[in-house]
């Protein structure tokens, strides 16, 4: 209830937004985790192939989140938004209909191209309109972006009972409503005129060093974010053998939103400056590693339900950590993000923003992987989980010195924005 009464207080464009991400989880949720299943399955399609497709969707995203930030600056965030949400529709409805390898990476294109438009449009939006209950806006945006997260598998193994079509067309069918939300309720907000060219815009943003640095600070956030999907639900299911731990750790995740992320942004808020509470959340992320490191390596099975429960504990507790820490540091975050540069380029901030997360969490995942393959070959089932705690410090330690050296929006004698 106090979610809703915060929520309340916003204006309608971003009550409205919040939904819309609810909603935009939801639809994404129940078709992507389920896309490689019915490709291979399904379909027939070899690994190879089923790589293919999926690699297009996720490079057309992460290649082209600048382009949807520049696009939201120039045409208005919420032009962007909606011109995402259909192309999703139009692409999750091809996946349904299409088997053919032509159509499908059509659908893959057109699905990441939607990401990579309504992504950073939606976060300029928010921070523009919500003003100094900026951090607050951002932590209502992590609670409904986790319980759509959540949700979204739920109702797609439900409807995979039916066929894939079946969830493809509910995903369609999400996004053509939120679509239409926007379209008639979202407030039009008057783009300013450009003054430059785009590539102008572009070099003044790259050349921020004062951003670059604080993104691949992020690069540790990003990286322990991802493990979310790779690394904790395959030790939730190598802890108890059952296949269903997996969604444990995003339970966990949903109800410690809903009860403390408000509660945790507005204490954090008065109370030392950003960066101190970003290098906590990061610090925290990185030790929530430790305790899964205590579960004995893989082979050796639970014999009891009480076992089982036992081991699963370290696992979920650091699952529990590592969403605190990202309750912490996360909305704090995105509030410092627009603060790097000029407001009328918010939007091609954030599209740089995450195209350095994207390229992040594919090498971390990289790594990550390298690691459990390693500690399960040499016996040293926490090396993984080392890493993870390694990259969190660091990070920590990165940000730390970037608010010592007063390179972080809010401070008194900022070095030059660009150069």
């Amino acid at each position: 209830m106090k979610t809703w009464h915060e929520m309340r207080a916003f204006p309608l464009a971003i009550r409205l937004l919040l939904v819309n991400q609810l909603g935009v989880n939801i639809g994404f949720y129940l078709l992507i985790p389920y896309l490689a299943l019915h490709l291979s399955e399904d379909l027939g399609m070899s690994a190879a192939v089923v790589g293919i497709v999926l690699g297009v969707r996720n490079l057309s995203q992460q290649g082209l989140f600048l382009i949807g930030g520049s696009a939201s600056d120039r045409l208005g965030a919420r032009g962007v938004i909606i011109a995402g949400c259909a192309l999703r529709t139009v692409g999750f409805g091809l996946f349904a209909l299409g088997d053919g390898l032509a159509v499908l990476l059509a659908a893959s294109v057109l699905s990441g191209l939607a990401g990579a438009l309504f992504n950073p449009a939606v976060r300029a939006y928010l921070a523009l309109e919500a003003g100094s209950r900026r951090a607050e806006a951002f932590a209502l945006f992590n609670v409904f972006a986790t319980t759509g997260a959540l949700l979204g598998p739920l109702i797609g193994s439900a409807l995979l009972l039916v066929d894939f079509r079946a969830s493809a067309l509910t995903a369609a069918g999400i996004f053509a409503v939120l679509t239409a939300a926007q379209a008639l309720v979202l407030p039009a907000r008057e783009a300013p005129p450009a003054g430059n060219s785009v590539l102008t815009d572009w070099r003044e943003v790259v050349g921020n060093r004062r951003f670059l640095a604080f993104a691949l600070a992020m690069v540790g956030m990003f990286t322990m974010e991802n493990q979310l999907y790779l690394l904790l639900p395959e030790g939730a299911r190598r802890a108890t053998g059952w296949d269903g731990a997996a969604g444990l750790v995003f339970l966990v995740g949903t109800l410690s939103n809903l009860g403390f992320q408000l509660r945790i942004t507005r204490a954090l808020k008065e109370r030392g400056s950003r960066a101190r509470w970003i290098g906590a959340g990061l610090a925290l992320m990185g030790l929530a590693f430790v305790p899964p490191m205590a579960v004995p390596g893989h082979g050796t099975a639970p014999t009891g339900l009480a076992e089982t429960a036992l081991r699963a504990l370290p696992v979920l507790a650091g699952a529990l950590l590592l969403y605190l820490g990202m309750m912490i540091a996360q909305p704090f975050v995105m509030e410092l993000i627009p603060g790097f540069g000029r407001p009328e380029l918010t939007g091609t901030y954030f599209g740089l923003f995450y195209v350095v997360s994207g390229v992040a969490a594919a090498a971390g995942n990289t790594v990550v992987g390298w690691a459990m393959d390693t500690g399960e070959r040499t016996g040293a089932p926490w090396l993984p989980w080392a890493c993870c705690l390694a990259l969190g410090l660091l990070s920590a330690a990165c940000v730390g010195r970037l608010h010592r050296r007063r390179a972080l929006p809010g401070a008194k004698a900022p070095v030059p924005t660009a150069v």
